[in-house]
């Protein structure tokens, strides 16, 4: 039947900026924000769902939200003369709605606009050259938002749900940090860093938790110390980890969408195979956490002759993308759109380094300068917690690098030891024996993410390891763990 004719938008609405950026998280904010600061050039910011993105309310705040109670919980329990606490569910997803404004997005709106920032909403798609066209979605005209000088694409990414799953209607990441109801029976699919902290904070909810994990180990982009400590915590909260295991079918009664975060259908029955055969496996609930690609897929690239291919595989400089083909020079991508390392605050700083380029570019300003080497530093809230910055051992010596390591356990000083009284973990770090700077660093341990941001400053400044050493950590600290692992490279290194 056709639409009634007052239905059918009659004109489309133009807005002109200097930068269009399509997609509202923390990246596509930073790069509004810095390409216009301090200057009259204008923003606007086109987003379809929630300002602030997936980080603040589906991933990286919740999951910190609901992760640090049970951490608390776990140190006090490995303390002598204190009373345990125990995790409250209902308090606990409480502190969870109030991190992420119980799914309000008003106070991140009033940011951007007192930003200068203008915030369009609706799915956005590329219509032309420097031309965004962005539909409500709710029968009104479309938008059409023209750039002056740049379009960013700070998209981000989805979940991946592999074809045994996908009729299932599985939990992905954003159901794991909005549960309302915990599963009795969970089955987690995937070993990386969403399947590993999903189990974490769903055990402390209640939830018997089994992990089906395809490869031979946890976190396997890490150190092989990590996934091993990870497994051992895991195994320590009730967690069963299967390893060599995959998914072959599944099936499951009365499939349907119940909301965020509530079990969305029947009983789930999972075939699946590992070295001794095919057996079934069964759960409530299942979460698939098996990885994320780049949300590319309906943003109009076919007007520009381009593909998610083109944009992900393209070049990037440095200091400014704009140049890397086979990308016109106006667009730009940011985050995990453009393939980058997947990560909120990386995506952060390259949307920083980008902005201020388009900013430079606008006024004649000089850009910017950026180090040579900026390492790319992660945090897993596990228990015990898992930190790395730059490259491990083994991809330092496929990238050439001649390296040595220094390893010490975590226990190996006063500071780190007393954190608990059976504190488990180990810290390493990749040294080049060329240059004699710090190539990589890894701490696994309670409170390893307090430490890891001195390894990213000595890999940034190239900081040789014997000046290192004169860099005094204060007594008791975890930051005892620099000088132990200083003290175990080979003495031409450590003295200059």
């Amino acid at each position: 039947m056709a639409p009634d004719a007052q239905s059918v938008p009659t004109s489309t609405p133009d807005i002109t900026a200097d930068v269009v950026v399509l997609g509202a998280g923390p990246v596509g904010e930073n790069a509004a924000q810095y390409a216009i600061e301090g200057t009259e050039l204008t923003a606007v910011l086109v987003e379809g769902e929630l300002l602030g993105g997936e980080c603040s309310y589906y991933a990286c705040i919740p999951s910190k939200a609901l992760l640090r109670p049970p951490s608390v919980a776990d140190a006090a329990a490995h303390l002598p003369g204190i009373t345990t606490p125990t995790v409250q569910r209902e308090e606990l997803l409480a502190r969870r709605d109030t991190w992420v404004s119980h799914y309000d997005d008003s106070g991140q709106v009033q940011w951007a606009e007192g930003a200068g920032m203008q915030v369009v909403r609706g799915h956005g798609r590329i219509a032309g050259e420097r031309e965004v066209l962005v539909e409500p979605g709710d029968g009104t005209a479309p938008t059409r938002v023209r750039a002056r000088r740049a379009v960013v694409l700070a998209t981000g990414s989805r979940a991946v749900i592999p074809e045994p799953l996908q009729a299932l209607a599985p939990w992905t990441s954003r159901d794991a940090t909005g549960v309302q109801e915990a599963p009795e029976q969970l089955v987690i699919v995937g070993g990386g860093v969403v399947a590993v902290e999903a189990a974490t904070w769903m055990a402390a909810l209640g939830s018997q938790v089994t992990m089906l994990v395809r490869g031979t180990g946890l976190l396997t982009g890490f150190e092989p110390f990590a996934g091993k400590h990870v497994l051992d915590g895991l195994e320590a909260l009730g967690v069963t980890v299967e390893l060599g295991t995959s998914v072959v079918s599944g099936e499951r009664a009365a499939v349907r969408e119940t909301g965020l975060g509530r079990i969305h259908g029947g009983p789930v029955r999972l075939q699946v195979e590992d070295a001794h055969g095919r057996r079934d496996v069964t759960a409530d609930e299942i979460l698939s956490a098996t990885g994320r690609r780049p949300a590319l897929g309906d943003i109009g690239l076919e007007h520009l002759g381009l593909s998610p291919e083109d944009i992900t595989g393209a070049p990037r400089p440095t200091s400014d993308d704009a140049t890397g083909a086979p990308l016109p020079a106006w667009l730009h991508t940011v985050g995990d759109a453009g393939g980058e390392a997947p990560l909120t605050h990386w995506g952060k700083y390259r949307s920083r380094v980008i902005g201020q380029a388009i900013r430079a570019g606008a006024t004649g300003e000089t850009p910017e300068p950026v180090p040579e080497t900026v390492p790319v530093p992660q945090v897993v809230f596990t228990d015990p917690q898992v930190t790395s910055v730059g490259l491990t051992e083994t991809a330092a010596r496929r990238a050439g690098h001649a390296v040595v390591t220094a390893q010490v356990p975590y226990s190996g000083a006063a500071g780190s030891a007393l954190l608990r009284d059976d504190v488990a973990g180990t810290a390493q770090i990749v040294v080049d024996t060329d240059t004699r700077t710090l190539v990589g660093a890894t701490f696994v341990g309670p409170d390893a993410s307090e430490v890891i941001h001195s390894a990213t400053i000595a890999i940034t400044g190239q900081v040789p390891v014997h000046v290192l050493r004169h860099a005094v950590p204060s007594f008791p600290t975890v930051s005892e763990l620099w000088l132990r692992l200083l003290e175990e490279l080979p003495r031409e290194l450590r003295v200059g």
